[in-house]
């Protein structure tokens, strides 16, 4: 890629690596005394991280309220939180969970100083307020390995039903101040979560890879992700349960690595046809984010690629596909005799849906008669940088590879 110029928006400060989460407290008392803790349903409390993290934050002689997240969150509860923990008294939010409990932990800190309402800011369905802060400080601290958000400058909120929409709060002044990435405390999660939120990792990094937005920064991290993502998702997912967590645990860094790299990435360059389609997925039906971009990521990068070979032949993005294969597969032999083709990636990643036994639309209720409505509210803010533009019956053909197994 030629060196023309590009923008990076802010990251975090990040902390990486096991052990980091003892850092938890001494970080949030930089900020104040008083903390709103972001959690899950339980699984922090229930887990063993949680008295010795209770504990330093007591000697450091923190307080804290808790908000519990326990499903893709909705304005509903993020406005709820303002409203009950506004007022000045909070000094820190830290969110400990998965990619909903960061999302919801990061609009809560957004929106704590001002008291406004999420609507106020939301892309495309909110009143049209530009969001000028300032953000309470906030503290991420994934405890899955999926969508990144602990690095991103986004937060989305999710209202299901028939008139129901998954729409982002976005904003750079939301960007977490210290993202705390402790492989350790990955070391729970279940293979199914351990497979869709790998693949929805690798999504990220294939599509901020191949964006229209595509810079040589952006280059560097996803090469590096798809590197630990080959070498981490199958290790850690296949040895899951074996009874051995100190085994996997060179797997679940190389994860936590990918996922940190695909979240700032994707916030860098954005997303393209999978989170397109995934967004009125995960609003019209109750179809878990990760989930559905695993389930769908092999047919649109097969739909791109056929685009593309039709309507835009010269353009570098094929060879990217390919290049993406190559390091997915660490293919020297193909490199050294063969040049692999784009379509290869996409057989690859069909083979890996099915491998981590990633589920079919229908599994959500959806249907063929579904399509032109999905269709149609997919071209959202995520479509923008898909590599080349996709018709509607293009769009309708990935759905349709994906509707049954």
């Amino acid at each position: 890629m030629p060196f023309g110029p590009f923008h990076v928006g802010r990251v975090p400060e990040i902390l990486f690596g096991p052990g980091t989460r003892a850092r938890i407290p001494e970080i949030a008392a930089a900020f104040g005394r008083r903390l709103l803790l972001v959690t899950g349903a339980g699984s922090l409390r229930s887990s063993p991280h949680w008295k010795p993290l209770s504990d330093a934050m007591a000697w450091r002689k923190l307080a804290w309220v808790t908000v519990t997240v326990e499903s893709e969150p909705g304005p509903d509860l993020v406005d709820a939180a303002v409203r009950e923990h506004g007022g000045g008294a909070i000094g820190a939010v830290v969110g400990i969970g998965g990619g909903s409990v960061l999302d919801a932990a990061k609009a809560i800190a957004g929106l704590l100083p001002t008291g406004r309402l999420v609507l106020d800011h939301l892309e495309d369905v909110g009143r049209g307020v530009p969001y000028e802060g300032p953000s309470i400080p906030f503290i991420a601290v994934p405890t899955t390995a999926g969508t990144g958000s602990e690095a991103t400058r986004n937060a989305v909120m999710t209202v299901r039903g028939e008139k129901g929409f998954k729409k982002s709060f976005r904003s750079d002044l939301l960007v977490a101040r210290t993202a705390i990435v402790d492989p350790d405390l990955l070391a729970s999660c279940p293979k199914s979560v351990i497979a869709a939120g790998g693949m929805d990792a690798l999504t990220q990094l294939l599509e901020a890879y191949t964006s229209r937005r595509a810079s040589p920064y952006t280059d560097a991290l996803c090469e590096s992700g798809l590197r630990a993502v080959r070498d981490g998702l199958f290790a850690w997912h296949d040895g899951a349960g074996n009874g051995d967590p100190e085994a996997a645990a060179p797997a679940r860094a190389r994860m936590a690595y990918g996922a940190l790299l695909s979240g700032i990435a994707l916030s860098q360059a954005g997303a393209g046809a999978v989170h397109g389609l995934a967004q009125p997925l995960g609003a019209y039906f109750a179809a878990p984010h990760g989930a559905v971009c695993g389930t769908l990521v092999s047919a649109a990068t097969r739909a791109n690629v056929k685009a593309l070979r039709k309507r835009d032949a010269k353009g570098g993005t094929l060879a990217k596909y390919a290049r993406a294969f190559e390091i997915l597969t660490e293919n020297r032999r193909a490199r050294a005799s063969a040049q692999p083709k784009p379509e290869s990636l996409a057989s690859l990643l069909a083979d890996w849906t099915e491998r981590l036994d990633l589920p079919a639309l229908t599994v959500w209720g959806v249907a063929k008669a579904d399509f032109p409505r999905i269709v149609a509210a997919s071209r959202n803010a995520s479509m923008k940088a898909n590599p080349i533009d996709l018709e509607d019956a293009e769009l309708a053909g990935i759905l349709a590879a994906r509707l049954t197994r």
